[in-house]
């Protein structure tokens, strides 16, 4: 058993933009072919103009002045769309037929016997036959021919060129091409009996429009600019009077606020626990006291060093020098005498 497993595919089909959506009815049968169309999931991955579902399948038919009754669908898989998705006036027949292989003789007579049962059905009104695998080309356009051919004896040639005109595309796989052309007719027999009762579709009415429609899981971002989140340039919806303050609309700067610390009345935080009665206050604001008596110099005392001989006032800002007091220091040397005065003479000649 090989340990590598297909890449499950998700998404919009490979080159499903690339095709028409729906073909024009096949003259003298009740043939009308057209791509998968897509669940709203899917649809929404797309741009607006290039969707197509179900029901503007409906509506596409509807303007050739047609009326569809029965879809079978030729793909091999389901996630495109589910019966839910189809509405209540057509009916629903899923053939699985593997792509790029000419389909084999069990996948031919299953849509032999889906559309003989439908005409044996509806012989008394005109609905159509909606044929569809991915791209409604290469395997409906074989399969199609292969019931002109097989079943009403058209020309393989002209059968080829009469889906391709109401198809609008041509058919691809050389493999399908060379199968119509020059291979055997597959038998009939069996036709009459059908396989499977075709199912009636789900849907009552068309999903939500683009601008109904909540956003995809994939893209997880609304499709309507009105939708989105503001961006930086989009924050406008309330105008200027509920922007937040621009540069001019700003508090006041340092030059325009109150008065700083310096000039503004102490709040709670900068006021002393003492009070503003209790509160010390600064050296320069002391009211002066009594002067202190003054002593006359003791002119006596010559021993005494200069700067010892000061008011008392002064003594308790000064250290400890000053509170020894005008006792003279033992050994200390006695002041130098005063040098005579200086004048000047001339040198001798």
């Amino acid at each position: 058993m090989s340990g590598k497993k297909k890449n499950k595919k998700t998404g919009v089909p490979d080159r499903w933009l690339d095709y028409a959506p729906v073909g024009c009815r096949i003259p003298g049968t009740r043939f009308i072919a057209f791509k998968v169309p897509l669940k709203p999931s899917l649809n929404c991955l797309v741009p607006e103009s290039d969707s197509f579902g179900l029901w503007q399948l409906l509506d596409s038919v509807r303007s050739q002045d047609q009326d569809l009754g029965l879809i079978i669908d030729l793909t091999f898989t389901t996630r495109y769309y589910q019966p839910s998705d189809i509405p209540q006036s057509c009916c629903y027949v899923k053939i699985r037929t593997e792509g790029h292989r000419v389909p084999a003789d069990a996948d031919i007579l299953s849509f032999k016997r889906a559309v003989t049962h439908f005409l044996d059905q509806n012989h008394d009104n005109d609905k159509l036959i909606g044929v569809h695998c991915t791209h409604g080309l290469n395997r409906t356009g074989y399969l199609v021919c292969r019931y002109l051919i097989d079943v009403d004896g058209l020309e393989p040639a002209a059968a080829v060129e009469l889906f391709n005109a109401c198809r609008g595309h041509r058919i691809e796989r050389k493999n399908y091409l060379l199968d119509l052309k020059r291979g055997a007719k597959r038998s009939n027999a069996g036709i009459q009996q059908p396989e499977e009762e075709p199912i009636r579709g789900l849907a009552v009415k068309p999903p939500p429009g683009p601008a109904q429609r909540p956003p995809c899981p994939a893209q997880q971002s609304p499709s309507g600019s009105a939708q989105r989140p503001p961006g930086p340039a989009q924050k406008s919806a309330s105008g200027p009077a509920q922007r937040p303050p621009g540069p001019a609309q700003r508090p006041p700067g340092p030059a325009q606020r109150p008065p700083g610390p310096a000039q503004r009345p102490p709040g709670p935080a900068q006021k002393s626990p003492l009070g503003p009665a209790q509160r010390p206050s600064a050296p320069a604001q002391i009211p002066p006291g009594p002067a202190p008596a003054k002593t006359p110099p003791d002119t006596s005392k010559e021993s005494l060093t200069p700067g010892e001989n000061r008011p008392p006032g002064n003594r308790r800002r000064r250290g400890a020098r000053h509170r020894r007091g005008n006792k003279p220091q033992q050994g200390s040397l006695p002041p130098a005498p005063p040098l005579p005065a200086y004048q000047w003479s001339p040198a001798p000649s």
